[in-house]
């Protein structure tokens, strides 16, 4: 047995280690005059408790776990409690959130929609004003046609002769008509110029629109994948900093003003394209009646023109005829007129030989007797008469030169009158059976 003296274990607070309190140092007990037994029990009462402490130990032991174990049901309510209200809490933010994206999914829906329906409109647009476009550039083709004519008809009335080389109607309807066919062909190039410029708006507005589109289709199924998340999903994880606000990110107006404006930007061009496509239609058909209209004056001046030629034709003929007939009379009358002349030269030889045969008769024979003066009153009737008859001869052969420039008038003046109806009808009424339709002119 060791005589040594047993010293006193420290207390140890296993909690208060758990927790990360500093140990607290055991109290020290006031010293206790103990009676004394004697020198050999004095090693053995210094290391041993007493009663009392020994009562008061277990009691603090009981106590202590009787307060932990009411501190510890206290947690265990508060923490059912805690994990109850925020178990309930969590679910309830999760509804929210799922809603909130149900109702983002909608609204992205009714805005995808909307974009479609303008993306789906401008294309048609695009599609009338392309067509519009090609009508206009067949349109103005076709009144190459036209103005080839018009200038040729001016180019082939250049070719009338003499006095048929005139100013008239047809030459003014041509002209009126060259003019109409320049002003059209330069509203027709500015009209196609606005139609081009409509047209790239209108793919400028639907890029934009696409794009709005093609971004919500995405955050649409992005939404709604997250919308299909639950508490089951097994591809979850942890994303710590996508909770953080981003200073990039918009907000919900100014999202939906970003919309609205590409909506707005979008009906603008539909309006536009609306009213340009009315004014297309209109010049064309205005363009269209301008040129039938123009086309009929000049054909109907040109049938004028040509009646009028083929009157003056008649008429120049008939004319002719009639001097021609004349001429010839004339002829037979001068004819006449030469063979009554030569039929005065026997006579008058006659008379004047009875005359000279008389004139010598002798001494008082030589008288004025009446055979002398009937053969004087004779031979002056015939001299009259061949007067008159060269006189008549004169007048009939002036006459005659009259009438054969006549002829050569009237024949150069048919002549013309051929040529110009010539060049009227088979020409120029011919070439114009070429004019485009009112279909060709419109573009069709």
């Amino acid at each position: 047995m060791s005589w040594e003296v047993l010293v006193s274990r420290p207390h140890f607070d296993s909690r208060a280690v758990a927790q990360g309190v500093p140990e607290k140092e055991p109290p020290v007990e006031p010293e206790v005059p103990q009676p004394s037994s004697g020198s050999a029990t004095a090693g053995y009462r210094s290391a041993k408790y007493t009663p009392a402490e020994w009562f008061s130990k277990y009691h603090s032991i009981l106590q202590q776990a009787g307060s932990d174990q009411h501190e510890a049901r206290r947690i265990q309510r508060g923490s059912k409690t805690l994990y109850q209200d925020t178990e309930t809490a969590t679910l309830r933010t999760q509804a929210e959130g799922t809603c909130h994206l149900g109702e983002r999914l909608q609204e992205i829906h009714h805005w995808r929609s909307e974009l479609q329906r303008h993306i789906e409109q401008l294309l048609a647009d695009t599609e009338s004003l392309l067509a519009l476009k090609t009508r206009l550039e067949k349109a103005l083709d076709a009144t190459e046609t036209p103005y080839a004519i018009a200038t040729d008809n001016l180019n082939c009335r250049t070719r009338r002769l003499g006095p048929d080389l005139v100013r008239d109607t047809v030459e003014e309807e041509l002209l009126k008509e060259v003019d109409l066919i320049r002003s059209i062909q330069a509203l027709l190039k500015r009209t196609t110029t606005q139609v081009v410029s409509q047209i790239k708006m209108n793919r400028e507005a639907k890029q934009m629109l696409e794009m709005d589109w093609s971004d919500k289709y995405q955050a649409y199924n992005f939404d709604d994948l997250s919308g299909r998340y639950t508490n089951m999903s097994p591809d979850t994880r942890h994303h710590p900093s996508s909770a953080t606000v981003q200073d990039q990110m918009c907000n919900h107006t100014s999202w939906t003003k970003f919309t609205q404006d590409n909506l707005s930007k979008a009906l603008q061009e539909e309006h536009a394209t609306h009213s340009l496509r009315l004014l297309v239609e209109q010049v064309l058909l205005d363009t269209t009646d301008d040129l039938r209209v123009q086309c009929s004056s000049v054909d109907r001046a040109l049938g004028q023109r040509c009646g009028e030629l083929i009157e003056a034709k008649t008429q120049l003929e008939m004319k002719l005829t009639q001097t021609l007939e004349q001429i010839g009379a004339q002829e037979k009358n001068i004819v006449a007129l030469q063979q009554a002349i030569h039929n005065k030269e026997a006579p008058l030889r006659v008379a004047q030989s009875r005359l000279y045969l008389r004139s010598l008769r002798p001494n008082m024979e030589l008288c004025r007797d009446e055979p002398q003066l009937s053969l004087e009153g004779e031979v002056r009737q015939i001299d009259a008469t061949l007067a008159s008859l060269q006189q008549q001869l004169s007048e009939a052969r002036g006459s005659l030169s009259h009438l054969e420039e006549s002829r050569m008038a009237l024949e150069k003046d048919i002549m013309c009158k051929t040529n110009s109806l010539f060049i009227e009808r088979d020409k120029c009424m011919t070439h114009r059976k070429r004019y485009p339709t009112i279909s060709t002119l419109s573009g069709y």
